[in-house]
């Protein structure tokens, strides 16, 4: 019997650009397909914030009629990426008793696990876990397991990581892609969604670090042993570079953006100077102050940022190197300086699925758009692997929120009440889970 294949469509929703994503998956396979692309130039956001609702949502609108002309079929609902630059990312851990003799570890003592892991935090009230990651568990001191489920033993550890983003930025964002007409039926942080479309199986088993530069921001996640250990948000990106250039040069940001785009960190000292035409004169710049610029930024950002970032990491290794993606990735030479900072070998990533994306929208500017699908597979898969938290929980405000106005408004600010919004939220993630199988 034919069935209508399911549809699945990611929104990236950028500071340079919104893109759109849309894939299909027959019932009879896993995987899925992607069959479009929509674009659209980001208007209203800066540094990854919603800064104008209005113009946001016109952008957003104009990025999903354009993936609807070519898929040939209306859009309604998505799983939205975001930058996230007030996002944290904290790790925890939890221990739960088997008993006293050795048995199988069951889906409730994974249940059991995390709960513990998450009381131990304490989340301000403004603010929501919208990711919770395993990194890894440990049975009766034997670390390292990736998956405990149906082993044996008496004692269940866990490392957990909990991205923690405000409240408002959620709620923001909602309320944007909302208004558009497209229903949120999933939010990811970018950091995450570009390393899921950038880093292959092997790199992250390995040990790697993707970097997605974008206009805004740039997305931090560290890879070991399959899972991601870390993701930060650091709010520097290729606009930084452009207005560093409009300012020092002393011309427009426009002119500052197509030079930007132009040259290469390896240009010779003795190429031909740029000409920019700016208010009804020519005036020449050396290729060289054009490159310092871009260096000085990004000497900044990979000493000052990212070293800090694999530094706080000092126990992981990461002989797979540095995966570079986002718009600023496209910069000539921009590998061989990165490898010269950061002393790990780099490569510009594509997407993973580039061969099933539209020429002109595969390249690594687009490694956000392929990841989100490859999360939303990657979650259905395995819903322990992902646990984000039910959109129910964003719209009321978070779990604190969602606690509260069940209980009529009675909410306890103590960590044992962090422990019962946190089983009200395994709830909520255990009745989608059934919904989903």
């Amino acid at each position: 019997m034919y069935t209508e294949p399911e549809i699945i469509v990611g929104l990236d929703l950028g500071t340079s650009k919104i893109s759109v994503v849309v894939a299909e998956r027959d019932s009879r396979f896993q995987d899925a397909q992607i069959i479009g692309v929509g674009y659209a130039p980001s208007l209203g956001i800066r540094k990854g914030l919603i800064v104008n609702l209005e113009q946001a949502v016109q952008a957003v609108r104009m990025a999903v009629q354009d993936a609807e002309k070519m898929v040939g079929f209306e859009i309604d609902e998505a799983t939205v990426a975001f930058s996230g630059i007030d996002a944290t990312s904290v790790t925890s851990r939890g221990m739960v008793s088997l008993g006293r003799v050795p048995r199988q570890v069951g889906v409730q003592d994974i249940e059991r696990v995390i709960e513990a892991a998450q009381s131990e935090l304490a989340v301000p009230s403004n603010r929501v876990t919208l990711h919770t990651i395993p990194v890894k568990y440990s049975l009766d001191g034997n670390s390292g397991i990736d998956d405990p489920l149906g082993m044996t033993g008496i004692r269940l550890e866990i490392e957990l990581q909990s991205v923690i983003v405000p409240t408002s930025v959620l709620q923001n964002i909602i309320n944007c892609v909302e208004s558009a007409g497209i229903t949120v039926n999933g939010l990811v942080i970018k950091s995450l969604a570009s390393a899921l479309g950038s880093l292959t199986d092997e790199e992250t088993r390995t040990g790697a670090v993707s970097l997605c530069i974008g206009g805004g921001t740039t997305g931090v996640a560290l890879f070991a042993d399959g899972r991601p250990v870390r993701l930060a948000v650091i709010p520097i990106g290729g606009d930084h570079i452009t207005n560093d250039l409009a300012y020092v040069l002393k011309i427009p940001i426009s002119k500052a953006e197509m030079i930007k785009q132009q040259i290469s960190l390896l240009s010779d000292e003795n190429e031909d100077a740029i000409e920019v035409e700016t208010r009804g004169r020519t005036k020449v710049l050396n290729v060289p102050d054009a490159i310092d610029v871009i260096l000085c930024r990004l000497e900044e950002l990979f000493t000052e940022h990212v070293s800090k970032s694999l530094a706080d990491q000092s126990v992981h290794m990461f002989p797979a190197g540095i995966v570079l993606s986002g718009g600023v990735a496209k910069t000539g030479g921009i590998e061989i300086f990165t490898t010269e900072v950061l002393n790990l070998p780099v490569r510009i990533a594509e997407p993973l699925d580039s061969f099933q994306m539209p020429p002109g929208r595969n390249d690594c500017e687009y490694t956000t758009s392929s990841g989100i699908i490859r999360y939303i597979i990657n979650k259905e898969r395995n819903p322990y692997r992902y646990i984000e938290a039910p959109i129910e929980v964003l719209r009321s405000g978070g779990v604190s929120a969602y606690v509260a106005a069940q209980r009529g408004g009675h909410q306890r600010n103590t960590k044992s009440a962090n422990g019962e919004g946190f089983r009200h939220f395994l709830e909520m993630v255990k009745k989608s889970m059934k919904e989903l199988f």
